[in-house]
């Protein structure tokens, strides 16, 4: 069966000419850079400033997020009381990346800090209750979630019930209750009058550092010089999360890939050689179609504290190393995530041909857990269909559902 896709383009209405000309004015520019500015939100000279020259002084105040000065206040309260600290994860370079990031920072304050993934076929996604036992096991007495967590109630419980304090940081669309944790950042969650909604979880975690170092330091210019150590983490992440490239995103990601570019962290740049790319000329595509896929693969193919263990290396041959394992488990992925949307091509077909239906539904015993969310979207993308691929975990049906634009696939499941 040959499938037609169909493109709906959306145009936006054209500024009128006088806010087209008060900005060519304003700032010295044609009417056409100033129309297309104005369609990208920058109206004025102020904002022409913020967009071509951004600064962390841009970005906004981290307390203005709902339950900023609870998290900072019980991290600080830990670090002081010597308590053991774990960042725990997700599996995916926005996890894996947001994990490496807030752990290193924790431990220029404290040595009593450590990390945890979850196991992808094991555990999961998420906080598991596993995890929790792990914690306990180790003496933990903080638990700080980055890029999940915000609809882990049976979870959060648990942890209380193990004595256990979680601060969530996530960035996901909450449900109607959320979890009893000590804190809870999400700019996406009721009452948040973060102005900014679009960070991915990386972002929030530092945003978290942020709200520490403020409460810490009065010195604006120690504090930045703080930040900035950071922002390659979030280059990665934001870049890879596909979040959109506005305000503080766009900020953090011209600045931090500066950095990157430069002076690159030893396990981001042994991750850059062996994939082949030139330092220097790393662009945001490069992140998402190549390095991305590398960090992504062995949270798919197995343990993810690979990537984590990358990402936090200070050993040249160490990160050398786990960069050459990422480039393994990635030649691996790709190989199964072929073979994989060739049988789920198979299937849809013959769905498409029989019975032309609105979503797609496709199982096989037999498919990686792994890899089925990458083949979801290769899915919609040829067929334009909702769909959902499950395979069989100890006779289970798990799996991953993707969606296409203007229909919620969440909303419909729950």
């Amino acid at each position: 069966m040959n499938t037609i896709q169909h493109y709906r383009w959306k145009f936006f209405p054209d500024p009128d000419q006088a806010s087209v000309k008060n900005l060519s004015t304003a700032i010295n520019v044609t009417d056409t850079l100033a129309t297309l500015l104005l369609l990208r939100g920058v109206t004025c000279y102020d904002t022409a400033k913020q967009y071509f020259r951004p600064s962390l002084a841009d970005c906004h105040n981290p307390f203005l997020m709902l339950g900023m000065d609870r998290a900072v206040t019980r991290v600080l309260a830990a670090i002081q009381s010597n308590e053991k600290i774990v960042v725990y994860g997700d599996y995916d370079v926005d996890g894996t990346n947001a994990t490496a990031m807030l752990y290193l920072f924790l431990k220029t304050l404290s040595p009593n800090v450590s990390f945890y993934i979850p196991d992808r076929i094991q555990e999961g996604y998420g906080i598991s209750l596993a995890g929790i036992d792990r914690a306990k096991e180790n003496g933990i007495s903080l638990l700080i979630s980055v890029d999940c967590g915000i609809t882990a109630i049976e979870q959060i419980e648990y942890a209380r019930s193990q004595s256990i304090d979680v601060i969530i940081c996530d960035h996901h669309q909450p449900s109607e209750t959320i979890p009893r944790a000590y804190a809870v950042l999400d700019p996406l969650q009721k009452d948040c009058q973060y102005p900014f909604k679009y960070l991915c979880g990386c972002g929030v975690a530092f945003k978290l550092i942020h709200g520490i170092l403020l409460r810490q330091s009065s010195d604006i210019t120690y504090i930045e010089d703080q930040l900035k150590g950071y922002l390659q983490f979030l280059v990665l992440a934001t870049s890879a999360d596909i979040v959109p490239i506005t305000g503080e995103n766009r900020i953090l990601l011209k600045l931090g890939i500066e950095l990157l570019n430069k002076s690159p962290r030893i396990g981001i740049r042994a991750l850059i050689k062996t994939a082949g790319l030139k330092l220097g000329k790393i662009s945001v595509g490069q992140i998402v179609f190549i390095l991305a896929p590398r960090i992504n693969a062995v949270g798919r193919m197995g343990d993810a504290q690979r990537a984590v263990r990358l990402l936090t290396s200070i050993d040249e041959q160490e990160a050398h190393e786990l960069a050459s394992v990422l480039e393994q488990e990635n030649t691996a992925r790709k190989k199964i995530d072929e073979e994989t949307f060739l049988e789920a091509q198979a299937l849809a077909e013959s769905m498409m041909a029989s019975e032309n239906p609105s979503a797609l539904v496709l199982h096989q015993e037999h498919w990686h857990p792994g890899v089925i969310g990458i083949v979801a979207s290769r899915i919609v993308e040829k067929y334009y269909r909702p769909t959902v691929m499950l395979t069989t975990i100890d006779g289970k049906a798990k799996g991953s559902a993707r969606s296409v634009d203007g229909f919620d696939i969440y909303t419909a499941l729950a």
